[in-house]
This record gives structure tokens, C-alpha cells and sequence, in this order.
């Protein structure tokens, strides 16, 4: 177990989790379905009450980095709401009871953001749980690799990415900041993929380059309404999506090229989530944070 707290060499302070004999998942894939189960912060994220009383909408908050965020959140004082799939449900019930652990109110809502009716279904139901909405996290995306490049993504992938990655971001934006007042924030999430694209990825990274802009383009037309947009771009990490969506040859090294040496656990990622969230950024709007374990974000 890591302390994320103690000096230490970042590139031997998580393990390498066990690759080799990780068995491909059917996606989503649950996180017990990891040999290495991934480090959320769970015995070590420390809060200091940098978002008491915030009221938190937090997309894919079942598994993986959704869940290191939403723990964040909790033990920094907001309440949570963690929208999720159907199938996720299992994932997504283990992430509610980490933040009730932590004290604070947790609401599990399971549906498909591709639909836009959901998506103000999950604006709707977190107003009327939590009595506000405060903090909005796309974090939620869809990508499956296809080893042979644009000849093997078909229309229907192009679509769903597209849907998942870029459209719901859209909607839940919009739909949230009806009813966000000043001081709100909201953190989307692209990926190392939106300025260095792998070929096996081109449908998703396109989406995730897309975020950098949208980001950019939709801090600077509610900057004077008091709300604050940025994004975090987060590099190889260790979570179900990735034997769920990789074949084992893709990612039985996952990880291995970035200058630490090692993938990313969601845990490296959530305290990014919370400064961004928090008033401790309040100067920062337009902006993207790359936690990449080295590789440039250029």
C-alpha cells in the first residue's frame, strides 16, 4: 500500500499491477474482476474539508478513476451522486459505501448517457437528492481498441464514442449549468490521447482532443457567471476499462513506455479532481492537467 503522503520515488510507489495474467474482459468490466485490484485511495486519501457541503454529479463513478474521485470528494466533504451503466451497478454500490464511510450522502443512478433524456434525468435527480448541484465531473467514456486502425472502426463504435465522449458532455453541461450558481465548477476529462493519438484509438482520441476544445471554448463563455471549467488528462492507468477494451497483447504493457516506468494508479489522479473542484483553484478556468507520468502533454 502506498502512502501518498510520505516522500517517496514516484516511479516505484505503486507496483506494477499483474498484467500477465490479467484475463480479457467483457466490456465494462468490474473491478473484481481484476487480478490487481486498483488502488482508489481507499486506505490513504486524506481529506481537509476543501469541498464541504458541495454537491457532486460524477459520471463512470463506479470503477476506476470515477471511483478515486468520488472517495476524494467524500472525505473532502461533498455529498455524491454516482451515475453509472446497468451493468457497473455492482461497482458503482461498492463506491456509494465508500463515501458514505466517509460520512456524506451518496446516490447511485445507473442509465446511459447517450441519452440526452437521461442526462437531464441525472441533473433532475441530483438537484432534487442533494438540494443543489455544485460540481459536475464528465469523467464517463467509451473506447474500444481496433488493432487494424479506421478499417476496423465501424459506424456504429464511431457512434457510440462519439455519444458517450462527446455528446453527453454536451448535454450534462448544458443542462447543469441551468441551475449551477457562481463559485460551481465543473471538470472534464480528456485524456494523454487528445494530443498524442494512437492509430487503435483514432474514434476516442478525436473525442478526447475534442474535450481539450470544448473545455477551453465553454470556460470563456461562463467565466462571468462565476463558473469555472478545466479538464484532466490523465495518461496510462490501471483501471477495468483497460482489459475490458485492449486485447491482453495491447496491455500486457500497459504503461511501460511513459518515463515512470509504470501505468497510473486512479488514486495518482483524484487529488487533480479535487484542486480543480476546489477553491484552492480559483484563478485557474480554461485550463488542462496532465497526469501523464511523464509523457509530454503537447
Amino acid at each position: 500500500m502506498a502512502d501518498q503522503y510520505a516522500r517517496q520515488d514516484p516511479t516505484t510507489q505503486y507496483p506494477a499491477p499483474d498484467r500477465e495474467n490479467q484475463p480479457e474482459l467483457q466490456h465494462p468490466g468490474l473491478t473484481s474482476q481484476m487480478v490487481t485490484v486498483p488502488d482508489h485511495g481507499e486506505k490513504t486519501y486524506r481529506g481537509s474539508g476543501r469541498l464541504d457541503c458541495r454537491r457532486a454529479l460524477i459520471t463512470g463513478a463506479d470503477s476506476g478513476i470515477g471511483r478515486a474521485v468520488a472517495l476524494a470528494f467524500a472525505r473532502e466533504g461533498a455529498d455524491v451522486v454516482v451515475s453509472c451503466l446497468d451493468a457497473e451497478e455492482p461497482d458503482a454500490q461498492q463506491t456509494k459505501r465508500l463515501v458514505e464511510a466517509a460520512g456524506r450522502r451518496g446516490v447511485v443512478v445507473t442509465g446511459d448517457i447517450t441519452s440526452e433524456e437521461h442526462c437531464q434525468t441525472l441533473v433532475d435527480l441530483t438537484v432534487r437528492e442533494l438540494g443543489g448541484l455544485d460540481i459536475l465531473v464528465n469523467n464517463a467514456a467509451f473506447q474500444m481498441v481496433q488493432t487494424g486502425g479506421i478499417a476496423d472502426i465501424t459506424t456504429e463504435q464511431f457512434d457510440r464514442v462519439l455519444r458517450t465522449n462527446l455528446y453527453a458532455l454536451f448535454w450534462l453541461c448544458k443542462k447543469s449549468l441551468a441551475v449551477m450558481e457562481p463559485g460551481s465548477t465543473i471538470v472534464n476529462t480528456s485524456s494523454i490521447q487528445g494530443m498524442n493519438p494512437s492509430p487503435g484509438l483514432l474514434d476516442y482520441a478525436t473525442t478526447k482532443a475534442g474535450i481539450i476544445d470544448f473545455t477551453k471554448g465553454l470556460a470563456a463563455d461562463v467565466a462571468n457567471r462565476g463558473i469555472r471549467v478545466n479538464a484532466v488528462a490523465p495518461g496510462p492507468i490501471w483501471t477495468p476499462l483497460i482489459p475490458a477494451t485492449m486485447p491482453a497483447d495491447g496491455y500486457r504493457h500497459f504503461g511501460d513506455d511513459v518515463p515512470l516506468g509504470r501505468p497510473g494508479q486512479p488514486a495518482e489522479l483524484a487529488s487533480a479532481y479535487v484542486f480543480l473542484a476546489s477553491n484552492e483553484s480559483s484563478y485557474i478556468t480554461g485550463e488542462v492537467l496532465g497526469v501523464t507520468g511523464g509523457t509530454p502533454f503537447t
